[in-house]
């Protein structure tokens, strides 16, 4: 059972516990020899954590609580920033490079609110894929059948397993098509990506800037809430579960239900009978833009482009040092004209509004994270076609709320013990603080079970 930000919190203010002993847990898993700590973290920081936590049973004993993260051990993504450190993103072709002069701003305002960072997260080699797969630091296996030894999901897969095996309690992540739900998802989590203005991109290695988020995993939508409200800054109450009775919320016919494995297509069956036994209102609807997308991006669309800008000089010097699947992933942007570039922005503009006018009148769209569960690591890694092949199709329901710039939530909704399945709760552009109430009234739905 992995931990709760609340679990965590009570244990320190009744003194059950420290922000000290809760440290030196996580860091004594992370470097557990028979677990998955050296394909999760690429940097520990084991010296600092410690500091960190010392200093947070300081203040606590002294009255002194920060945030809800105080004394808290959360991991990294390896694409933020940390001051005096090159940022890996999961390569090794950085290597050499010019170190940051300061925090990323979400690491800053995780320090600043008393969080113990513990670690950096292994991910996909610059974030481009959803699958988790590492050749350069190994692929952290996912929680649910490790005999089998299934892929975590991507591109955040070591934060999603660092809070799975409780080497964190949160784990912090990019989501530019997906890389915080599915992960999440595929683990048995709960990811959450904002809307892409609410949550500060400086100190951030860039995949989209068009597309980029950053985001929360962890045990909870709970924790969740309470980790945008602190990455972003976000100066109001953390939002309440909204009722269900009375939700009026969509189920995307087109695309979004296509190609589901027979477990994922009944827990989501039953995720949705769960909702209207409740008395939700749902409906399923037409919108058609979602089969467009993939023509509107056939050129390769805003992560091409501008992955190829950002590392053209870089796959000039190091090219050869990339994970080949994605270094021909970024070369497609070479190809791409200005006047594709424009046209992609004016499609974009187009598509946005016509899906927001039909998603208008409804509080949520609702759909599966992903429509599969987490493949073998061996199949994917054997066969370049089985790899683009699962890749597409797991990116694919998460890619389109990225496109619309909007905001999702993905939460457990399988039977405990079988293979996770996230059940996706999305909305448009601001709608934030409506989709994580929604997802805290869902999470209560199935605490009660």
């Amino acid at each position: 059972m992995v931990s709760t930000l609340n679990d965590l919190t009570l244990a320190l203010s009744e003194g059950r516990s420290t922000s000290v002993e809760l440290t030196e847990a996580a860091l004594a898993r992370a470097q557990d020899a028979a677990g998955e700590g050296a394909r999760v973290f690429t940097k520990l920081y084991a010296e600092s954590a410690l500091a960190q936590a010392r200093a947070s049973d300081t203040l606590r004993a002294a009255g002194i609580v920060r945030s809800a993260v105080e004394g808290l051990p959360i991991s990294i993504k390896d694409l933020f920033d940390i001051e005096g450190e090159t940022t890996m993103a999961g390569s090794v072709a950085r290597e050499g490079e010019p170190v940051a002069d300061e925090n990323a701003e979400v690491v800053q305002r995780l320090i600043a609110a008393g969080a113990v960072i513990i670690g950096r997260t292994n991910m996909t080699e610059f974030a481009y894929s959803g699958l988790g797969i590492n050749p350069h630091y190994g692929t952290p296996l996912n929680p649910y059948d490790r005999a089998t030894g299934r892929i975590p999901g991507g591109s955040s897969s070591g934060a999603a397993v660092s809070v799975a095996d409780g080497m964190a309690v949160a784990g912090i992540g990019s989501d530019t098509g997906g890389s915080v739900r599915i992960p999440a998802a595929l683990c048995g989590l709960t990811g959450f990506k904002p809307s892409a203005w609410r949550v500060s991109m400086k100190g951030v290695l860039p995949l989209s800037a068009n597309l980029d988020s950053i985001g929360p995993i962890a045990a909870s939508v709970r924790c969740c809430a309470e980790l945008d409200a602190i990455l972003s800054g976000d100066g109001g109450p953390v939002p309440q579960p909204l009722p269900v009775r009375g939700l009026r919320l969509a189920i995307p016919t087109k695309l979004a239900l296509d190609a589901m494995d027979k477990h994922v297509s009944d827990t989501f069956a039953a995720a949705v009978q769960r909702l209207q036994d409740a008395g939700a209102l749902v409906d399923r609807i037409e919108i058609p833009e979602f089969a467009e997308l993939a023509a509107i991006n056939s050129k390769g669309g805003f992560t091409a482009a501008e992955a190829w800008a950002w590392h053209r000089d870089l796959i000039a010097r190091a090219g050869k040092r990339y994970d080949p699947r994605v270094v021909s992933r970024i070369m497609r942007g070479q190809d791409m004209t200005a006047a594709d570039y424009l046209d992609l922005l004016d499609a974009r503009e187009a598509w946005v509004a016509a899906v927001d006018h039909r998603i208008a009148g409804y509080d949520a769209l609702i759909m599966p994270t992903t429509p599969i569960v987490a493949p073998a690591v061996a199949d994917l890694q054997a066969s370049d076609d089985a790899y683009y092949a699962a890749n597409g199709l797991i990116l694919r329901n998460p890619t389109l709320i990225n496109f619309l710039d909007g905001c999702a939530l993905s939460l457990p909704c399988h039977a405990p013990g079988s293979a996770p399945v996230g059940l996706m709760i999305a909305g448009s552009n601001g709608a934030d603080r409506r989709i994580l109430g929604i997802g805290l009234a869902v999470e209560d739905l199935y605490a009660g079970r």
